[in-house]
């Protein structure tokens, strides 16, 4: 009977293993998220069949490009290994594991363990030739002027001064260095880390309405007159003042108030309903300013230590330019006609949103980044993301991504009340931080362990999350029916229990509790 012949995978020669790598998102698939100045722990499982010694090595780079650096790793028992390095600057950093048998580092230990013996004499001459070899194999990787040294080493080991060659720190170094690695366990596959800037993880938001910060009563505001104002804001303590969308709005089935169908004369409908005949996304609403009202307005949130979030809505109204120039982009009925927008029972027939499945979905996606990266250039840096759960997934990452390949310091806040899973998924996509839950979280009980959930690893590598008592369209029963003391109860657990929170400012500060009708949680007026 013909000898049986097995090809084994050359990999299979590798000894060590390398388990729970920490910290860690999906195995490697999303990056783990920190702030710059970070002290970033990796920790790991490594093991190996007998009792070698090993070396573990961290193996860290920022960007995708340039030198890595490596750190050895220590064991801090029960074979957990551990390094760490700091995150001095913001973007994408990466790291990967490495570890081998330490021929060297066992031998040594060995030959220690073997002194002790009864017959050492006998044995030290074989055991000294065993670790020159261990030495004189190293040579062979170094270049000329290093290999020289190491084979020095190599016979030093082999006389009367191999005690002093052996203690010598320099030879365990160069031994280190240039050891034979082609049996090395490598952590794959390389993990990622996304370092953001310090407001990334601590901010605090006050959202209002321009248009409802006019001098005089009945007026319409605008961007100068927040401007004006503004000191007000920055005293009690915010850094972030969160405008919603500030662009033309449609007139097409413009809301009236408190969401009649039918608008009056006076009414200026939901800045939600985006686009109209003075323009779309890329422009401001002319009774609200100019573009240097604008930079006005962002250049005194600067001066004052704050800066401007921008709402970031992906939906039009029936009247943007798009709609016009693009009408492939958007859904319709079998009838032909545009598909507004629906959340039944709810209908906003005064917007419509984009067909993201539509045969020129790629040009869509690029005017949609071009509209982030044109308020970028007018030094934005954070957005609130209107209902990004109605988007593809694929989207925002590749959206997101490309934002920060050039502007690694813009942050996105994901306003997606839905299902738990969802709202982690686009976390892990990119998003900076997040809309929760705490508004209805509200006994003790469920309060402590909704933000033990929400600040403890694993979830915490990747979801930061953002608790608001209120917004413009959520009043909470309790604000109802609690009264100041509730108001000042839900303040200071949203600012006291995470690093980001926020509040609409003018209802949260007036107690403004009337719902707009029995059991509902939107505002009346």
């Amino acid at each position: 009977m013909p000898e049986r012949i097995v090809e084994l995978p050359t990999h299979w020669r590798r000894r060590v293993a390398i388990d729970r790598i920490e910290p860690d998102v999906d195995g490697g698939r999303f990056p783990v998220k920190r702030v710059r100045g970070d002290e970033v722990v990796i920790e790991a499982d490594i093991v190996c069949d007998g009792h070698d010694e090993l070396d573990c090595r961290l193996h860290v780079r920022h960007g995708d490009s340039g030198q890595w650096t490596d750190m050895p790793l220590v064991c801090t028992g029960n074979d957990r290994w551990r390094a760490s390095f700091i995150a001095d600057r913001i973007g994408g950093w990466n790291f990967f594991v490495t570890a081998r048998v330490d021929a060297f580092a066992t031998w040594r230990r060995d030959l220690g363990r073997r002194m002790e013996a009864p017959d050492a004499a006998a044995e030290l001459p074989l055991e000294l030739a065993a670790g020159a070899r261990i030495v004189e194999a190293a040579a062979h990787a170094a270049p000329p002027a290093i290999a020289e040294e190491i084979s020095q080493f190599a016979v030093r080991l082999r006389g009367p001064v191999w005690r002093e060659a052996l203690a010598d720190p320099r030879l365990a170094t160069l031994v280190s260095r240039y050891a034979d690695r082609r049996d090395e366990t490598r952590l794959e596959p390389v993990r990622t880390i996304w370092v953001d800037r310090a407001r990334a993880r601590f901010s605090s938001w006050y959202e209002l309405f321009p248009r409802s910060w006019a001098t005089e009563p009945g007026a319409h505001g605008t961007l100068a007159d927040v401007a004006d104002r503004l000191d007000y804001v920055a005293r009690m303590g915010f850094d972030v003042l969160y405008l919603p969308p500030i662009h033309p709005i449609g007139t097409s089935f413009r809301k009236g108030q408190n969401n009649a169908l039918a608008a009056g004369p006076d009414d200026v409908g939901s800045p939600w309903a985006i686009g109209g005949v003075d323009g779309g996304h890329t422009a401001i609403h002319p009774q609200l300013g100019t573009f240097a009202d604008f930079e006005r307005l962002r250049s005194r949130a600067e001066a004052l230590g704050m800066e401007l979030a921008l709402d970031l809505a992906v939906q039009c109204s029936p009247d943007h330019p798009w709609v016009r120039e693009h009408p492939e982009w958007f859904r319709r009925r079998a009838d032909g006609s545009i598909r507004y927008a629906e959340n039944p029972p709810k209908k906003y027939q005064d917007i419509v949103p984009f067909d993201f499945a539509c045969p020129a979905w790629e040009a869509l996606w690029q005017a949609l980044l071009e509209v982030v990266l044109f308020w970028v250039g007018e030094g934005v840096k954070i957005f609130r993301v209107d209902n990004p759960h109605t988007k593809p997934f694929a989207f925002w990452e590749w959206l997101i991504a490309e934002v920060r390949r050039d502007h690694p310091d813009v942050l996105f806040l994901s306003e997606a009340f839905t299902r738990p899973k969802t709202m982690f998924r686009l976390a892990k996509l990119g998003f900076t931080q997040s809309y929760t839950y705490f508004t209805w979280r509200t006994g003790k009980e469920e309060t402590a362990d909704y933000l033990t959930e929400v600040t403890t690893p694993p979830l915490a590598d990747c979801f930061r999350p953002a608790f608001w008592p209120n917004t413009p369209d959520i009043l909470h029963a309790t604000l109802q029916e609690g009264g100041r003391p509730m108001f000042e109860v839900r303040l200071a657990l949203a600012a006291l229990s995470v690093g980001t929170w926020g509040i609409y400012g003018p209802a949260m500060e007036l107690l403004e509790a009337e719902p707009s009708k029995p059991g509902s949680e939107e505002y009346l007026d």
